[in-house]
C-alpha cells in the first residue's frame, strides 16, 4: 500500500474576542488570515514538490468558519495549478467544546463556577491543562478533543491508503490544540512536549501515518508556546 502523509494545518488568524477561549467561536478570518490561507497552498505545493509527494484533491476541514474559510481559500489557490481541489467539512475536526460555557470569556466562566456550590474552583491554568474538563454539560478536555480528532485522521488516511499508489498527502484544516492532542493520541508527540507547543497560523505540520503503531513527525514546525500566546 502507498505511503500516506497527513498535513495538519491550523486555520488563519480570525476575529477572536479578547480573553475568550476560542472553542466554537463563529467568527471569520481577518484580512491577514485570508493571506495566510492562500500562502498555505504555496507551502503545501513546495513541500510536496521537494519530497515527490502528491496532494490528494479533497481537503478535510473543521466545520467552524475560520477553518472552513482557510480550507476554501487554500483549495482555490491550489486549483489554479490545474487540478481541481475541493473541501469537505467535519464536526469531528472542531476545537475542544466547552459545552454549556461555550464562547463565554474566561472571567465569565470562572464566575459561574465559583458561584455554583456544586463545583470546585478551577485550577489556575485550566484552559491549557490537557486533562481538565469544565464541569458543564457537553464540555470536553483537550485530550477528549484530540482523541475525537485522531479517530477522524486515522479513518480518512486509512481509507486513502487503500486507493492510492504513490506517496500522497491528505490535508486537514482545523485547530491548534485539537491537532496537537490528536498527535499525542496517534503517538506522534509525547504529552509533556505537546503542552509546551502550539501551531503557527496557516502553516502545515506533516505526519507519517500508520495503519497500526505510532505516527511520526516528517516535516513542518510546531510552534513553541509562550505565556503571552493567544489561546487556540
Amino acid at each position: 500500500m502507498a505511503h500516506v502523509i497527513a498535513a495538519l494545518c491550523r486555520h488563519g488568524i480570525y476575529e477572536q474576542p479578547a480573553d475568550t477561549p476560542s472553542a466554537h467561536l463563529l467568527y471569520p478570518l481577518t484580512d491577514e488570515g485570508r493571506v495566510q490561507a492562500r500562502t498555505l497552498a504555496e507551502q503545501l505545493q513546495k513541500t510536496c514538490s521537494k519530497n515527490g509527494w502528491v496532494l490528494d484533491p479533497l481537503l478535510d476541514t473543521s466545520s467552524l468558519q475560520r477553518a472552513y474559510q482557510t480550507a476554501e481559500l487554500c483549495a482555490a489557490q491550489l486549483s489554479t495549478a490545474g487540478r481541481l481541489h475541493t473541501v469537505e467539512q467535519f464536526d469531528a475536526l472542531t476545537e475542544r467544546c466547552l459545552g454549556a460555557a461555550g464562547n463565554l470569556s474566561v472571567p465569565e466562566i470562572e464566575a459561574v463556577i465559583e458561584g455554583d456550590p456544586r463545583f470546585d474552583r478551577p485550577p489556575a491554568h485550566w484552559k491549557s491543562m490537557s486533562d481538565y474538563r469544565l464541569p458543564f454539560p457537553g464540555a470536553e478536555s483537550l485530550l477528549d478533543a484530540g482523541h475525537r480528532c485522531a479517530r477522524h485522521l486515522r479513518a480518512r488516511t486509512d481509507s486513502l491508503r487503500a486507493r492510492v499508489d504513490c506517496p500522497t498527502v491528505k490535508v486537514f484544516v482545523g485547530h491548534g490544540a485539537a491537532f496537537r492532542h490528536a498527535a499525542v493520541s496517534l503517538g506522534a508527540l509525547p504529552l509533556p512536549t505537546a503542552t509546551s507547543l502550539s501551531m503557527y497560523y496557516g502553516r502545515p505540520v506533516f505526519l507519517a501515518t500508520a495503519e497500526s503503531g505510532p505516527w511520526k513527525h516528517l516535516a513542518g514546525e510546531w510552534k513553541p508556546r509562550s505565556k503571552a500566546q493567544r489561546p487556540d
